[in-house]
């Protein structure tokens, strides 16, 4: 399934500091409704909170509803090697996006008289010149660094530039251009080497290959020698050269020859090579003898070509890791990859903290003990449906956390799809189709009741499908309200769908309860201290709830200890 992750960050362009190409889902989404789609959409954003970098949880995306059982087994088993990982991506975030302030030293020409080679050079980036004549190649006695690639026709002109390097291959030009990338990573690979015992071996072996390539950004010049320099130092290996030759013995025939500057023996022509190595003197520019003399001609040659041997030095030991180099790309491409799964798994492990349990896939929805992720401090909550009872009709107080149940169980979904783990142990069926109707905000009106009723319509029924409705009664007369939920209900469960609908129309309901229905309440137990209701969220099956104006009521009675309010919360109480 790795392999399968690559190919999947490749194809849609997932990189560390770019914005990906948009993934789209629509095609096999089971969430059906708006309101369904919005408690999705947020279950995956709890899920990327876990990720250190923001494109991280685009790869959720690759793991498509399924029906396949045994897809979703084979995902929860490549979850569970995930989680043995234990690799922590934090450290990602310090990463930048690449900005290249290095530039080589030299500037570089690149010399063609071929037209096509020319355009090609072009839309590459690359300075590229058109030379056919010998007066065009004049023109280029002051470059840096020419490069020259198909150009026949003035070879034996640029030959005779001491700056030109011939290149065989269009890919071999302007290797520096690599050099440039490379050079823009050099913070983010300090970073990563410094957090690598967090790194896999292959993202290590992919930062020491670009680490060896920062070194050729390391410009280290020589020092520059000047006729002043080279006087100096010449003086100085002279008075060396006299102090140490006092110290050998010489036939007088050997004297005579040094004397005469025909020739140095073996021994002094020695000491010479050492102190011209170690004063950077080439010796080219010396005419050997004692005392040693300066060509001047020479040196003034050597003096104007000096910069030119650099850079073409510089270029050519460049041109050696010319392999390496065109790779680059590649392997920047590879590494940010393997970053990017590096922090889907970490981000895997960290949301894997509080959740170790795997979904049981079955024709049961049941979940015990199961914590809302959306809340911080939730209350484990318990609840079932099966064969027996398809359907709950979930009653209770505000606030109580109906809706809270209707979202944990859309959570669930969302969640068990993946194949990721989840707080506790979950059965639940392979839903084709998810709908949610949140409670409506609006006001009541013909208009929204006719838009329930069409949506409702358009729902497709069966056992894999389940109807999710909260307090959907506001939207119609108090009257006729209860007889619609219950036919609803009742339609549904005879088409083998699983319904939850959360109502303040319990009472009415309960006289008309279809088969396969439940009631269930989530009950208000009264006040505390501070008159704030007590409730226990975790619904009770089978048993209706008491809603909550009898409990404002004790509470406004408390406060505000009127004779009407003390009256109404009397008559209450008796009845």
């Amino acid at each position: 399934m790795e392999k399968d992750l690559i190919s999947f960050i490749k194809k849609n362009n997932i990189g560390l500091f770019n914005e990906p190409e948009t993934i789209r889902r629509e095609a096999k989404n089971i969430f059906k409704t708006k309101d369904a789609k919005l408690v999705f959409s947020k279950t995956l954003d709890i899920i990327s909170e876990s990720f250190s970098l923001s494109n991280t949880s685009n790869l959720l995306s690759y793991f498509e509803f399924t029906q396949d059982k045994a897809e979703i087994i084979k995902r929860q088993e490549f979850f569970k090697k995930i989680i043995a990982l234990k690799k922590d991506s934090a450290f990602l975030k310090q990463l930048k996006t690449p900005e290249s302030k290095w530039v080589p030293d030299y500037d570089i020409t690149v010399v063609t008289s071929n037209e096509k080679t020319f355009i090609e050079l072009k839309k590459l980036g690359i300075p590229a010149k058109f030379v056919t004549t010998e007066e065009d190649v004049k023109y280029l006695e002051s470059a840096d660094i020419i490069q020259v690639i198909d150009a026949e026709e003035v070879e034996t002109f640029l030959d005779q530039l001491p700056q030109t390097l011939s290149i065989n291959n269009i890919e071999d030009v302007y290797l520096e251009r690599y050099l440039e990338i490379v050079a823009g990573w050099k913070k983010n690979i300090e970073i990563l080497k410094s957090n690598e015992s967090n790194l896999t071996e292959d993202i290590v072996e992919l930062i020491n290959k670009l680490q060896q390539l920062l070194v050729l950004t390391e410009n280290k010049k020589r020092e520059k020698l000047t006729k002043q320099l080279v006087d100096e130092k010449v003086s100085e290996i002279n008075e060396s050269l006299f102090d140490k030759i006092k110290t050998l013995n010489f036939s007088g025939e050997v004297l005579v020859k040094i004397l005469s500057g025909n020739s140095l023996p073996k021994e002094v022509s020695e000491i010479v090579e050492k102190e011209l190595e170690a004063n950077n003197l080439p010796e080219e520019v010396i005419t050997l003898g004692i005392p040693l003399k300066i060509d001047e001609r020479e040196l003034a040659r050597y003096l104007k070509e000096q910069d030119s041997n650099e850079f073409v030095n510089s270029s050519a030991k460049i041109k050696k890791y010319s392999v390496e180099l065109k790779k680059v790309p590649l392997t920047l491409e590879e590494l940010e990859q393997k970053l990017i799964l590096l922090d889907f798994y970490s981000g895997i492990n960290k949301f894997s903290k509080d959740n170790k349990e795997f979904s049981i896939i079955n024709s049961e929805l049941e979940i015990k003990n199961s914590k809302n992720i959306f809340l911080r401090e939730a209350q484990p909550i318990s609840f079932k449906l099966n064969n027996e009872f398809r359907c709950s009709i979930l009653t209770g107080a505000n606030s109580g956390g109906k809706t809270t149940l209707l979202e944990h169980l859309i959570q669930i979904i969302t969640i068990s799809q993946i194949g990721l783990p989840i707080n506790e142990k979950i059965s639940i069926p392979l839903f084709t189709d998810v709908y949610y109707f949140a409670k409506n905000k609006g006001s009541l009106s013909k208009g929204a009741f006719e838009t329930l009723l069409n949506q409702m319509a358009e729902i497709t029924p069966g056992e894999q499908t389940i109807i999710l409705a909260d307090e959907i009664e506001s939207v119609t007369e108090p009257g006729v309200a209860g007889k619609i939920l219950c036919a609803t209900a009742d339609y549904f469960i005879t088409r083998n769908c699983f319904v939850i609908i959360a109502t303040h129309l319990g009472r009415e309901i309960k006289n008309n309860l279809p088969r396969k229905a439940r009631i269930d309440g989530i009950e208000a137990k009264g006040l505390d201290e501070n008159d704030e209701l007590i409730v226990d969220h975790n619904p009770v099956l089978g048993k209706l709830a008491n809603s909550t104006p009898e409990l404002i009521v004790e509470k406004m009675a408390r406060k505000q200890p009127s004779d009407y309010i003390k009256f109404i919360s009397e008559y209450v109480k008796k009845n």
